[in-house]
């Protein structure tokens, strides 16, 4: 079935969706913004029975409750997939959450289960119903998902959210985590994922762009990027009401964040295995010209960024 294109119907609902196989695999199944209900959900069985798929897009697919449980049910059982994207699907509750987490905590799935995008709205949305958390513990709810836990509790004043947090630290799978325009705040969201990036060292990418981090938050991120030896390669902070005040932290960060002296050789070999940052995008933030200097001072000593997003200065700042 080599290049061979593969169309099958999902349900009454009438959506078509094409992919293409590649050495007996097919690289998609594409249904972002399609609306899966319960129904469509069950015929996609004979698909995620028949085929494995590289990547499975349900971004934006107007998935409910039943039906997206049952989804990901089918998807653990018939190990269908090695990616994953379920963002943007503001109904999900309770028992999608459960669903997800029984997916990601299989042992025999992390290897493969690395590159799950979430949309912590999604979560946030379920803050006024009952049994789901309140829109202040929205991120922990996130991270509890995500962080392969042996047991699933729901978090309460009455439960310590740091011993689900204790779990994400060590998460060996999770190498991606995008949490874009999701209204994470610069103290208990900053902090929170602060203390991941002191802990956690394969997670190689984070996006947090439109948030509202703040220099607050970004001094909480900093603090845990400067214990890292290992990790975040690429940190994109674009729209985040960051002025020149955290620049300063970002460049104490990315100075202490550097390689070794060491020969040329030694040092290209330390760099083809190292986690430390490669790509940074500060666009649509206050950086201006004192921020800048604070990280050009910082760049003269780190060997390992090779991207930098900024603005251009206004004349007036010339």
């Amino acid at each position: 079935m080599d290049g061979e294109a593969v169309r099958k119907e999902t349900g009454e609902g009438g959506c078509c969706q094409q992919g293409v196989c590649v050495g007996g695999g097919v690289k998609c199944l594409d249904l972002k913004g399609e609306r899966l209900d319960h129904r469509s959900c069950e015929a996609l069985e004979v698909v995620l029975k028949s085929l494995h798929f590289d990547f499975i897009n349900l971004q934006a697919a107007q998935l409910e409750e039943n039906g997206a449980s049952s989804l990901l049910d089918m998807i653990l059982y018939y190990e269908s997939t090695t990616h994953l994207d379920i963002s943007d699907n503001g109904s999900m509750g309770t028992l999608c959450w459960r669903a997800l987490a029984h997916l990601i905590k299989q042992p025999n799935r992390l290897d493969q289960i690395c590159g799950i995008d979430l949309d912590a709205r999604a979560a946030r949305a379920q803050g006024t119903r009952p049994h789901v958390l309140p829109p202040s513990e929205a991120l922990l709810h996130l991270c509890v998902i995500l962080s392969l836990v042996s047991i699933w509790l729901p978090t309460n004043d009455h439960c310590p959210v740091m011993l689900y947090f204790g779990a994400l630290k060590s998460n060996k799978a999770l190498r991606e985590l995008h949490l874009t325009n999701n209204l994470l705040n610069s103290y208990q969201d900053a902090l929170q994922l602060g203390d991941l990036l002191r802990y956690n060292t394969t997670l190689q990418t984070l996006e947090l762009s439109s948030n509202a981090v703040a220099d607050a938050g970004l001094e909480e991120l900093c603090d845990g990027l400067r214990w890292q030896t290992a990790g975040v390669k690429v940190l994109l902070l674009r729209s985040n009401q960051i002025t020149a005040c955290g620049m300063v932290h970002l460049a104490k960060a990315l100075v202490r964040n550097i390689a070794p002296a060491l020969s040329a050789v030694a040092l290209a070999e330390f760099l083809a295995e190292s986690r430390q940052i490669q790509g940074l995008d500060l666009r649509q933030n206050q950086v201006k010209v004192g921020g800048l200097m604070a990280l050009c001072l910082a760049l003269r000593i780190n060997r390992s960024l090779s991207s930098l997003d900024l603005d251009h200065i206004a004349p007036q700042e010339q």
